[in-house]
């Protein structure tokens, strides 16, 4: 029925996803580190305007890869009492636009250069003696895994341009509730919307899913 998709492929999409996770997952705590309570000082003082504060969301989002983190950060300042929740609204905002970012560069198609960032970050990490400098080094490991993990699930999806059944289940998602429904489900499995950003990258590289099934989904 899937037309030669077998284990050893299965095996591959579900590697190739913990890989982009573990990726995303160290970069983003690594930049944290790295920047220290920067970021939290820059989103306080961003709510006094509130279009500073959707492109500080941005930013901040896009450096650190998670609108998780920067909304955490941001109910701890509300909690606080340090700002409003009305003027945390506009940063919100922001870090949904910023964690956008990850599938931008996805499509920019530098996963060819994974295991250089691996290499690179490696290489970095063994030699340097400063903390910060470790952590930035992980930020590179960590990009590189999530180009990995990308290569790996995009080679493993190849087989299923031959299974008409897989063409078929793709070719539903053009309904737009089906297909938001299955973004949001899968989104809410794996905590990431930039693996499922990702993984729709994959498929559309591979001619398996058309941009009014990508859309919804």
């Amino acid at each position: 029925m899937l037309n030669g998709f077998g284990l050893e492929n299965l095996i591959g999409v579900i590697g190739g996803l913990a890989v982009f996770l573990l990726g995303l997952d160290m970069m983003s705590a690594n930049l944290r580190k790295a920047a220290g309570n920067t970021f939290k000082l820059i989103l306080e003082k961003a709510t006094d305007n509130r279009a500073i504060g959707v492109l500080v969301g941005t930013l901040v989002t896009a450096l650190i890869q998670s609108s998780s983190a920067t909304t955490s950060i941001l109910i701890s300042l509300v909690q606080s009492q340090l700002i409003s929740f009305e003027r945390s609204i506009a940063v919100i905002l922001g870090a949904n636009i910023g964690t956008t970012v990850t599938a931008q560069i996805i499509a920019f198609k530098v996963t060819k250069l994974a295991l250089v960032f691996v290499a690179v970050g490696f290489l970095v990490k063994v030699i340097s003696k400063r903390t910060k400098t470790k952590n930035i080094a992980y930020v590179a490991i960590g990009l590189g895994f999530i180009f990995l993990g990308l290569e790996t699930m995009s080679h493993s999806m190849r087989v299923l341009r031959d299974s008409q059944y897989f063409l078929d289940l793709m070719q539903s998602f053009e309904n737009v509730g089906l297909g938001i429904l299955a973004g949001a489900i899968f989104t809410a499995l794996v905590q990431s919307s930039s693996a499922s950003i990702g993984i729709a990258i994959g498929l559309a590289t591979q001619g398996l899913v058309t941009i009014e099934a990508a859309v919804p989904l």
